[in-house]
């Protein structure tokens, strides 16, 4: 099996071009949304992806753990724990409030169980400690990789949403005409 693309695929690829917010400031507001609108989609949907690699990667990593320690307690007896987030820091996200749900949550989790080819996570506790260790590289470097990725878009949505707030507060854009707008899309 080939490695996976990057995470997101093309969208977020073309969301980190830097070209893609060339021009931005000649577009119709309308556009400008549209785009803002795209690039929150790819974030939520890396977020989701993320998500689900740190799952099985806290799962993986409590195993061989648990292994090290020669910790008695099964993996189902720590799942508690391990969903607990015990031990884990604070959350790197920046607080946004999300308005829309992850588009096709099954070729993230594709995505993810690409990263570790041939390691079948379905039974952790039965895999040997060389194919563990290669899933907890393998997800690490995923992570990590897609944490980049996202901090992009991140970057893209607040670089648009920027753009917007100029163009109110320069008095650019009419207030009343964006909820006239908003309502006509609700209806």
């Amino acid at each position: 099996m080939t490695s996976p693309t990057a995470a997101g695929g093309a969208a977020v690829d073309a969301l980190l071009d830097p070209s893609f917010l060339d021009g931005v400031e000649h577009l119709p507001m309308a556009e400008v949304r549209a785009l803002r609108q795209q690039a929150e989609q790819a974030e939520v949907n890396l977020s989701y992806t993320r998500r689900l690699l740190q799952g099985r990667l806290d799962i993986v990593r409590r195993e061989l753990q648990r292994r090290a320690e020669h910790d008695g307690r099964s993996l189902v007896d720590l799942l508690p724990e391990i969903l607990a987030e015990k031990g884990r820091g604070p959350a790197h996200g920046l607080g946004r409030h999300q308005t829309v749900q992850p588009t096709a949550p099954e070729q993230h989790e594709h995505w993810v169980n690409g990263l570790a080819p041939g390691v079948d996570l379905s039974d952790v506790p039965a895999l040997p400690d060389d194919h563990l260790e290669r899933a907890a590289r393998a997800l690490g470097e995923g992570e990590r990789s897609l944490s980049e990725r996202r901090r992009g878009v991140q970057q893209v949505m607040d670089a648009l949403a920027g753009e917007l707030g100029r163009r109110y507060r320069d008095g650019l854009a009419d207030v009343a005409q964006l909820l006239a707008d908003e309502s006509r899309h609700r209806a």
